[in-house]
């Protein structure tokens, strides 16, 4: 069961497939873990029960994503040792420890308080449960930042030097805060963050959609755009300070992601909105390019230098066809989260803010986008980094276990039906929980509009009359 593939190529297809499905999980955890923090913050302030009925809300889902993002990251770093032993056994002495110090300083911090966190309204004191989220999430951010160390450091190597072919640490603060990590960790940071904001604005415009106007739905909203104001500029410039150190410490990758073949001497280069990079040609075809606006943007000057791919032998080429696109759709969404973003801004001003039903369909199709573009960047950055599985210092082929085609073939279409059908469950029962909203527990709905829906409190629920007294039997049943 090869697929008519290489080893290899199977090897890099189910890593992809293992890393891309757990990836969307962190980023849930990472995001919301920060969000429900916030909530129970703002709800020790004000005592605004509306939060504490959010908190309750947010928390389910979040379980969840922790709960699968758990379980599938312990899939994929088995893989470490199946298909990728070569690659353990000659570097394994610096990305061990890396994700040794994960586990020890983020998992144990998370798991030791998640359980106040989730089972310990009622039983210990608000301030000791807002300490365990708080706690939690900490530990999420504690856990990014060994994760992205250990990438960053696979991106450019620092800090070793090599004794009979093995990696061997030399000076850990130089591996662990290699020249790119800085700007991986803040990028995956703000990833995560839009991605929670996303989540959290789409499922409120699902309920604007449908007719709520109750303080639950329009708080969530109106937090989530507001995060994505802010998160999305800050994004913006975050991205370019990567790309600038990407420049100099990765240069054949820029030159892959921007389709730039021939180094510009005389002139600046330009930016490709639209091509079909070729690798045997080596050329992108039908390119549709602003001169000078691609120097602008990577050495902030309109005539810089910046190396094009044939400066690099063909054998340490990145494939620029894939790069080229997975880049493109990052900065396109990006440009759609900033767009919703002022477009809520404005409307807040107008006092349409809630009363925009083409806005909250706009918001609620935006929902997937920031999943979307962390697995276009992440897909920029792995396929990019190729034909090195540490820049420059070990090719990937070379970090392969001895497995053949048929083994890794089966154990990947063994993958690929295990995880659509588990965590196809797992995401199923998130939708169902985030279709049907967030509930009136601890607070009184109160809405804009005559009769809302049901609050749906404990143990049954009744439509309310909001801004009348009480019907009597006659008038009950007259309506």
């Amino acid at each position: 069961m090869n697929l008519g593939l290489t080893a290899l190529e199977l090897a890099r297809i189910q890593f992809a497939f293992t890393v891309s499905f757990h990836i969307i999980f962190p980023a849930i955890s990472i995001g919301l873990a920060s969000f429900l923090a916030v909530l129970e913050w703002r709800w020790l302030r004000t005592q605004n029960p509306v939060y504490q009925d959010l908190f309750k809300f947010w928390v389910k889902i979040f379980a969840i994503a922790f709960g699968m993002g758990v379980v599938s990251g312990v899939v994929m770093s088995y893989q470490f040792g199946t298909n990728w032993s070569e690659f353990s056994r000659i570097s394994g002495s610096v990305t061990g420890p890396l994700l040794a110090y994960e586990v020890l300083s983020a998992f144990f911090l998370e798991a030791g308080f998640l359980g106040i966190m989730l089972f310990g309204w009622g039983r210990v004191g608000p301030r000791a449960h807002f300490f365990a989220t708080v706690m939690v999430a900490v530990g999420t951010c504690i856990s990014m930042f060994w994760i992205l160390s250990s990438n960053s450091w696979m991106q450019t190597p620092q800090g070793f030097s090599i004794e009979n072919g093995i990696i061997v640490p030399q000076d850990w603060l130089a591996i662990v805060f290699n020249p790119s990590f800085p700007y991986r960790l803040a990028h995956m940071a703000m990833a995560a963050f839009l991605v929670s904001a996303l989540l959290v604005a789409s499922t409120a415009a699902w309920h604007l959609i449908k007719g709520r106007r109750d303080a639950l739905v329009k708080t969530s909203f109106s937090m989530a755009l507001w995060m994505i104001l802010v998160l999305t500029p800050l994004q913006v410039l975050i991205g370019d300070m990567h790309g600038i150190n990407t420049l100099k410490y990765q240069p054949a990758k820029i030159a892959a992601i921007e389709g730039h073949w021939e180094t510009n001497h005389n002139e600046g280069m330009p930016l490709y909105l639209f091509g079909i990079p070729d690798m045997q040609a080596e050329e992108t075809k039908y390119a549709i390019g602003i001169p000078n606006v691609g120097s602008l943007i990577l050495t902030h000057s309109m005539n810089g230098k910046v190396q094009g791919l044939k400066e690099f032998a063909p054998e340490d080429r990145p494939n620029s066809t894939i790069v080229f696109w997975s880049f493109r759709i990052m900065v396109g969404l990006g440009v759609l989260m900033l767009l919703l973003a002022l477009i809520g801004l404005w409307l807040r001003k107008t006092g349409r803010f809630y009363e925009s039903p083409w806005f909250h369909r706009f918001a609620l199709i935006m929902g997937p986008s920031g999943f979307i573009a962390m697995l276009a960047g992440w897909f920029t950055t792995e396929v990019g980094r190729q034909p090195w599985v540490v820049y420059g210092v070990m090719r990937t082929k070379d970090a392969l276990s001895p497995v053949s085609a048929e083994q890794v073939g089966l154990t990947l279409i063994i993958f690929v039906v295990v995880y659509c059908v588990v965590f196809g469950i797992g995401i199923y029962y998130m939708l169902r929980i985030m279709h049907k909203g967030p509930e009136f527990v601890h607070s009184v709905p109160h809405s804009e509009e005559k009769v809302i829906q049901a609050s749906h409190r404990p143990l049954g629920s009744t439509d309310e009359e909001l801004d009348g007294p009480p019907l009597d039997n006659h008038q009950e049943n007259d309506k």
